[in-house]
């Protein structure tokens, strides 16, 4: 039995003379869906490519003084590497300059010029070269301007052929109502009714004022209307006219990804020319928002692109895919800035996840010699783990079918959460000082791993490079090219006695800071007449007891401290969390010396944001009592990782 076949489609970018993140935008989302689809079993078709014709390529590369061909071969080279940086899993690069696309076209204009839906006349109107759109003067902007990128249009009169579409527009608009789902979301779908129902103008689809396009089969001297040709695109690359069997599997198109500026041309032009041909239209068309900078949409003239390769040099593919798809909801606009980034990263990718596989790697090293043991039996801790597990597995299923991204990460990340939370009440280092209980903490670590084992499953539309990473880490015998969604459905797939692999850690920090921004770690304070006022202060600041929860202190052992250079009242000390080691920096050099600590078991905030201090990255505090000069660290006998409440 054949596989269940899924078609997706990007739009086919225009050769803009710099990338910007909004390019990388949209290719990601449709990536997402494709492995997401891969990972549930189907064949799927993922397309994206260049739109290389019309006026205004002509005109940048006269300007240039280079030939049209010579421009976009060096700009879609641009957009090849990008995507090959981003990671993008397309199955096919369409050109609209190859050959294959051009017989495509052509045979098209025949067939539908012989069906008598395409007739010579002569325009004159309004045209946008910026955009390729023909507008009428009621359709204009306050300015008199094209309603879409608000930039001056021009006068046109020539020679032209011109398609029928004013006699498909009933029967477009019907389909529309028959097929809700078709143009989404619905603010879209209202849109594009409403602009059909304004009345629809048969569309000039030739040029003879330039030469740089397609030319029309029956009369050379007229080039395709651009749009005409980027439109047809989609059908070139899955055998419209050589390969019958393929064209059957995969139309119609079961997505078209498109940005909100081009819905338009994709829902009206794009279905009357298939109507035209008696060809079934695409099941849905999704117009997504724009990429948002500092309020404002990326332009090159406002000086607000950002450029997505040197982004991915210094942050990495996977940070970068993971911001887009987890910042922005499907179908709005979604502010980019680069705090906003480094919080994310820092945050859920270096904090929650890496160091989830980096406390679990460790503590299996440490108290199993790196072997992960048979799990037997659960406690009510470890079965309310595996239902998570299992509600996180199901939740990831209905969201992406329903292109729910951004909720559908914000679920897994929940359940990452949870397994951060499951070693807090597990408290395996605790299990480990125990013999008798040995069996709980292999359960303990067996459950971790194979929390782990699911989430790298989870993140692999989103994360692909960290996803495999997660699993080499883990040293799980199946290829990852080859797991599916169904290998994750099922509790305790990992295998008893395995040995796990060398633990590296996925998202370093990103610090920030500067010195003059540090909370150090201990500040003494100063003896102060408290005022009054100040008293009533005191008492409004009062914490509730939730509040007081979030902190999370831990009773560590310092195994080594030494003084940090150029500093005098700075320590740099080594701590032993029991799961995993640390280093702070201490403003308690005045009070004790570095000898003077090595060995004593302290309490230390574990969840405090890290800072970057003299060039050190400060990972907790150390708590400690003053009162005027005096000062004493706040020492307890108790054992390594025990938690403080």
């Amino acid at each position: 039995m054949d596989k269940k076949s899924f078609y997706i489609t990007t739009p086919i970018y225009y050769p803009s003379a710099k990338l910007h993140i909004g390019h990388a935008y949209c290719t990601t989302i449709a990536d997402s869906i494709a492995r997401f689809k891969r990972l549930a079993g189907y064949d799927v078709f993922f397309l994206t490519g260049s739109d290389e014709h019309g006026q205004k390529i002509q005109r940048k590369a006269e300007e240039e003084g280079i030939q049209p061909i010579e421009y976009v071969d060096r700009i879609v080279a641009g957009f090849q590497n990008l995507w090959k940086r981003l990671n993008i899993s397309n199955d096919d690069f369409i050109r609209t300059t190859q050959e294959r696309h051009q017989k495509v076209v052509q045979e098209i204009f025949r067939r539908i010029y012989a069906k008598g839906d395409i007739y010579k006349g002569a325009y004159k109107g309004l045209y946008c070269t910026p955009c390729e759109s023909y507008w009428l003067e009621r359709q204009l902007d306050e300015n008199g301007c094209c309603p879409d990128c608000h930039r001056p249009v021009e006068e046109v009169s020539e020679e032209a052929y011109f398609f029928k579409i004013s006699k498909y527009a009933d029967r477009l608009l019907q389909y529309i109502d028959e097929h809700p789902a078709f143009i989404q979301p619905v603010s879209r779908r209202n849109e594009m009714i409403n602009f059909i129902k304004q009345g629809l103008e048969d569309l000039c689809i030739s040029r003879t004022s330039f030469d740089w396009g397609i030319p029309v089969p029956m009369d050379k001297k007229h080039v395709i209307y651009v749009w005409f040709d980027a439109l047809t695109n989609y059908l070139t690359p899955i055998g419209y006219l050589d390969n019958p069997a393929m064209f059957q599997k995969f139309w119609p198109a079961d997505l078209h990804l498109v940005g909100k500026e081009i819905v338009r041309f994709h829902t009206i032009i794009w279905p009357i020319i298939l109507m035209a041909l008696d060809l079934p239209l695409p099941k849905k068309v999704y117009g997504h928002g724009w990429l948002i900078v500092e309020g404002d949409k990326m332009s090159k003239s406002k000086g607000n692109v950002i450029d997505p390769i040197g982004l991915i040099d210094e942050f990495g593919a996977d940070a970068i895919r993971y911001f887009l798809l987890r910042e922005i909801n499907l179908g709005q606009d979604g502010n980019f800035s680069r705090e906003a980034l480094i919080g994310r990263i820092n945050s859920d990718l270096a904090n929650d996840l890496g160091n989830l596989l980096h406390r679990t790697l460790n503590m299996i090293g440490k108290f199993q010699n790196g072997i992960v043991e048979k799990a037997v039996g659960t406690n009510a801790i470890d079965q309310s783990l595996i239902a998570d597990a299992e509600k996180a597995v199901a939740d990831f299923e209905t969201g992406m079918d329903n292109m729910e991204i951004s909720a559908t990460i914000r679920n897994v990340w929940a359940f990452i959460g949870r397994a951060n939370k499951y070693i807090d009440e597990s408290a395996p280092w605790v299990l480990a000082r125990d013999a008798a209980k040995k069996q709980e903490l292999a359960n303990v670590m067996y459950n971790l791993v194979e929390s782990l084992r699911i989430i790298s499953v989870l993140i692999a539309p989103f994360m692909p490079e960290t996803a495999e990473k997660i699993w080499k880490q883990l040293n799980l015998p199946q290829k990852f090219e080859a797991v599916r969604l169904s290998d994750i459905k099922q509790w305790g797939v990992t295998p008893a006695n395995m040995h796990i692999g060398t633990p590296e850690q996925l998202f370093p920090r990103i610090e920030v800071e500067d010195d003059k921004n540090i909370q150090h770690a201990v500040k003494p304070a100063r003896k102060t007449e408290v005022k009054p006022a100040e008293k009533a202060a005191d008492k409004k600041s009062e914490i509730t007891i939730d509040e007081f929860a979030k902190l999370q202190l831990r009773v560590v052992r310092v195994l080594h401290a030494e003084y940090v250079p150029d500093t005098e009242k700075l320590l740099k000390l080594t701590v032993d969390l029991g799961d995993e080691r640390r280093e702070i920096v201490s403003g308690i050099a005045r009070h004790y010396k570095p000898e003077d600590l090595v060995g004593k078991n302290v309490v230390m905030v574990i969840n405090l944001k890290p800072a970057r201090i003299r060039g050190i990255v400060s990972h907790g505090m150390v708590l400690a009592a003053s009162k005027g000069d005096a000062l004493k660290v706040l020492s307890v006998e108790m054992p390594i990782g025990s938690m403080v409440k």
